[in-house]
């Protein structure tokens, strides 16, 4: 039976009485509940166990079925292209080591050499300038230095000999796809 009592505060405090019968019913229920419980543990566990044997099962069976297959695959299909195509990206990578070596760290030098000379030249100029007994001369504002321009012509040459390699690999050569079943006449 449920019963309202007026509360401290004004606010209706709300109690359950239950009856014998009920409490019972509420007993059996609690226990069923208990025993669901604890069959669905029981259930769980033995499915892990289950998923776990399943999972090595398909461990196993991926490590001596299908990896062998696929490496087999791989080797039949696509392998042949790989190899033909390894001499051509050698080629590129050796053209591109070659232009960095030979063209491009010359350049850089070359253009650092002058940038730092030209530092050096104006240095001295200020310096010579302080030693006359004129007004002091404030140092020119750095504009900007050697660094970013070096970087600059050595990421353009790492482009192009990426650029270049990729192109001596995807060019269309008739002997490199060739196919391997002629087209045959139709039958008349």
């Amino acid at each position: 039976m449920v019963e309202s009592r007026p509360h401290r505060r004004g606010r209706a405090h709300v109690s359950l009485d239950l009856s014998k019968k009920q409490k019972k019913e509420l007993k059996k229920l609690q226990q069923s509940a208990a025993h669901v419980w604890e069959a669905q543990q029981v259930v769980a566990a033995s499915a892990a166990e289950l998923a776990k044997q399943a999972g090595r099962q398909l461990e196993t069976f991926g490590r001596q079925q299908v990896a062998p297959t696929v490496e087999e695959k791989y080797h039949e299909h696509v392998g042949p292209y790989v190899d033909r195509a390894r001499p051509y990206v050698d080629r590129g990578m050796s053209a591109s080591k070659k232009f960095v070596q030979l063209s491009l760290l010359p350049v850089a030098g070359t253009v650092a050499g002058k940038a730092l000379s030209a530092w050096d030249a104006s240095a001295d100029a200020r310096a010579k300038l302080a030693h006359l007994g004129s007004a002091p001369v404030p140092p020119p504002k750095k504009k900007s230095s050697a660094g970013p321009v070096i970087a600059l012509i050595l990421g353009i040459g790492a482009a192009v000999g990426v650029l270049y390699a990729a192109w001596q690999t995807l060019r269309a050569d008739d002997e490199l796809w060739v196919a391997d079943d002629p087209l045959a006449a139709p039958d008349a």
